[in-house]
């Protein structure tokens, strides 16, 4: 059948650049989203709701990549068999909701590391079917990077869904409102132009050195293994209070993003701290990922799934090199002050235009190398980091599949060379965190305990702040 497709150039699409990029010899990057449910999931009704809700979202569900004769990837439309798309899982009687805990982590970072065939569509469903502490079930959806962004395949897969207290009316997310620009005079639109060209020119050449011969410290976050990405993993979630957050960022007048962000690395280097006092000062970067969608905020799935307004699906995704804050630096004394660090240190890049740089240097790297050397490339980009740290927005009101009530999501990234993936998503007023850590190497429960200490201080610190006035 492959050769068949091979030989069929006609109604073949081309594969994006990033999705060659990320399904090549050296990086295959995959997304895996959890769905928690309250009640038991019918597994009869998997089939036909892909069939008719899940494959006609987007050709690539039903599609293969094959090279034409130049060597060059394209999407390729097949006959799906869902039967082979579809795994569940047989676990042990047991008598605790503990045990299945274990089983299913267990089941989880074994099929986040496991490579998905290439001789049919790059995804798969798992239906855990056991109660655990979190959920009486679980569907987990492993979707290959290829596929899309985030952005792309999140909207896929809340397209199936529906409320649960209103089905007739659309999903909605909070909207993100642009802040208000204002007017410069000329000095100060000079100062902006001259300081949009030293941080383009900084960041610029940062970035290709970070990418290139730069390396992290070996650290606790850091193992500096070779073939990180084969290793045993694990996958575990914190969750946090959206209204808390909400408060943290009123008081100090940052973003949501700001505060979570500047909560994330200062967990980071108290665990760091506390497995080796010596790495509280070690050089650390997180590569933090950005979507290049031009859209301020997305308010329905329909919003999301708009290629016309939000640009084709795909991968619309870049990635700023941001160094970590170091404990009791010139700069940081406080706790709070890794939040106005982070937010100082992501402005400033993205008010630069490194990104369009970047995105440029590696079209001409394809064009004289090959996807295969950009591949390498993106990959010592990802080694030589200490984490990587991306997010989502999720609905705001409670959702449900075919009448199964979803109590909890998450998503994370699987497949990359680094030890630790961070990934932040928000649903009904609860914003969880997924820790993707390297097995053996990093404690992932005594780094999720020291995110939550860092959160509590900052809560604390916050409080205590000035509440700021209005005028």
């Amino acid at each position: 059948m492959m050769e068949q497709h091979r030989e069929e150039d006609e109604g073949a699409v081309p594969v994006s650049p990033v999705g060659q990029y990320f399904n090549s010899s050296v990086l295959r990057i995959y997304i895996i989203g959890v769905l928690e449910f309250q009640v038991r999931l019918d597994e009869s009704q998997a089939i036909p709701l892909l069939q008719r809700l899940f494959l006609p979202i987007n050709p690539r569900f039903s599609s293969i990549m094959v090279e034409d004769k130049r060597r060059d990837k394209q999407w390729k439309k097949v006959q799906v068999n869902l039967k082979d798309h579809v795994k569940i899982p047989s676990f042990p009687d047991c008598e605790s909701k503990e045990s299945y805990n274990n089983y299913f982590s267990d089941y989880l970072s074994r099929i986040a590391i496991e490579k998905l065939p290439q001789n049919r569509p790059l995804w798969e469903i798992h239906i855990v079917n056991y109660p655990t502490s979190s959920a009486a079930s679980t569907l987990i959806f492993k979707l290959h990077h290829a596929l899309g962004d985030g952005y792309s395949l999140m909207g896929a897969l809340l397209s199936c869904l529906q409320r649960a207290d209103h089905p007739s009316l659309p999903l909605s997310f909070p909207s993100a409102k642009p802040s208000k620009s204002v007017s410069k005079g000329f000095l100060g639109k000079f100062s902006s132009t001259m300081s949009l060209a030293c941080n383009t020119v900084v960041d610029f050449w940062w970035g290709i050195l970070k990418s290139s011969v730069i390396e992290d410290d070996e650290t606790p976050i850091r193992s500096g293994f070779k073939g990180v990405e084969t290793r045993p993993l694990t996958i575990s979630t914190i969750e946090f209070s959206l209204d808390q957050i909400k408060l943290i960022k009123s008081r100090l007048g940052v973003t949501i993003n700001d505060v979570i962000t500047g909560i994330i690395f200062y967990g980071n280097r108290l665990y760091m701290q506390e497995i080796n006092n010596e790495s509280k000062a070690a050089n650390c970067t997180a590569l933090v990922l950005f979507n290049t969608r031009n859209v301020e905020g997305y308010q329905s799935v329909d919003d999301m799934l708009n290629a016309k307004a939000k640009g084709p699906w795909g991968n619309h995704i870049t990635f700023l090199h941001v160094p970590i804050p170091k404990l009791e630096s010139g700069r940081i004394s406080t706790p709070l002050e890794f939040i106005w660090e982070a937010r100082h240190i992501i402005k400033r890049k993205k008010q630069s235009l490194v990104v369009p740089l970047t995105g440029m240097l590696l079209n001409m790297e394809s064009k004289i190398k090959g996807y295969e050397a950009v591949a390498g490339h993106i990959h010592g980009t990802l080694s030589r980091s200490s984490m990587v740290i991306t997010n989502l927005i999720g609905p705001s009101q409670p959702m449900s599949l075919a009448n199964h009530p979803v109590k909890g999501l998450y998503f994370t990234l699987a497949g990359g060379p680094e030890s630790l993936v961070i990934s932040i998503m928000s649903y009904m007023g609860v914003l969880r965190v997924a820790l993707k850590t390297e097995k053996y190497f990093i404690d992932e429960h005594k780094l999720s305990s020291c995110i939550k200490c860092a959160f509590e201080t900052v809560l604390k610190a916050a409080l205590e702040f000035p509440q700021p006035t209005k005028t």
